[in-house]
């Protein structure tokens, strides 16, 4: 184990951690994310991601959490790679991202999210999300996913950063259970074909309501902006558009709260 430790924030191991926090182009320049807090680093782990460095606090972190972690690690076959640096509980409370987060914070390799990565069980549920830009409901969907035991989320044409640390924080570690892909609208649409996939595509417009959709073969139900809705590549390309009934005086529910209801509606008449 390579163990150091480092108490001034001007430390350059210190820096490259902030900076890798907040600027997107040095997650891309180095291939590395960050990961705060123990559940969320060991979901990252089992999913097979491999540390760098793991920054953590004695003051905060106990000795079990830092046995677990450290096995863990072992698991990855990263343990004579990983750095392991240890910081002041003044420190940590300057890098930390969040409060609560057992004190330990760890820079990890990315991994390429593909869709030749995506293993599917037979008549899988996929969600699809295009040009997603909130961190919070992507974040919010994926959580949705883990719950409701969907297959794979693909992103199409995203937006946001898939390792921004608000994605993370907002997934509570969603983003690592449920198998992810990013792709061009047009690769995914061919690659859901090609797998004999059926696409729904949610809208208002030429819609049946979603309840009446045989969902029990394999789907992929396709989310759009909240502002903008679906592209017309999408909707051309659609099996069926489905939609949710609106009964206020608005037409839009949040897309979390959309996709969470469709992914449900899949899961009863599949368990029906």
């Amino acid at each position: 184990m390579k163990r150091e430790a480092i108490t001034s924030a001007q430390n350059p191991k210190i820096k490259d951690l902030l900076a890798l926090q907040d600027k997107s182009k040095e997650r891309r320049r180095k291939g590395l994310f960050v990961v705060e807090g123990r559940r969320e680093l060991l979901h990252c782990m089992e999913a097979g991601y491999e540390p760098y460095t793991i920054f953590f606090c004695p003051e905060i972190l106990s000795e079990k959490d830092f046995k677990e972690i450290e096995s863990a690690v072992t698991a990855t076959g990263s343990g004579a790679d990983c750095g392991w640096i240890e910081i002041p509980q003044h420190l940590y409370d300057k890098v930390a991202y969040r409060g609560g987060t057992e004190g330990v914070i760890a820079e990890m390799h990315c991994k390429e999210m593909t869709l030749a990565s995506l293993r599917l069980k037979e008549n899988p549920l996929v969600v699809v999300l295009e040009s997603v830009e909130k961190p919070g409901n992507l974040g919010a969907v994926l959580r949705s996913a883990d719950a409701s035991g969907v297959d794979a989320v693909i992103v199409c044409d995203p937006l946001t950063d898939m390792y921004n640390p608000n994605l993370i924080r907002s997934s509570i570690g969603a983003i690592f259970t449920v198998p992810m892909a990013t792709a061009s609208s047009e690769e995914t649409i061919s690659w859901l074909k090609a797998q004999g996939i059926r696409i729904y595509t949610a809208q208002l417009q030429d819609s049946e309501w979603y309840y009446d959709t045989d969902m029990k073969g394999g789907t992929a139900i396709v989310m759009g902006t909240e502002a903008t809705g679906l592209t017309d590549l999408w909707r051309k390309a659609a099996d069926a558009h489905i939609k949710i009934p609106m009964l206020g005086k608005l037409d839009s529910l949040n897309v979390s709260v959309s996709a969470a209801i469709l992914m449900y509606e899949a899961i009863r008449q599949r368990n029906s």
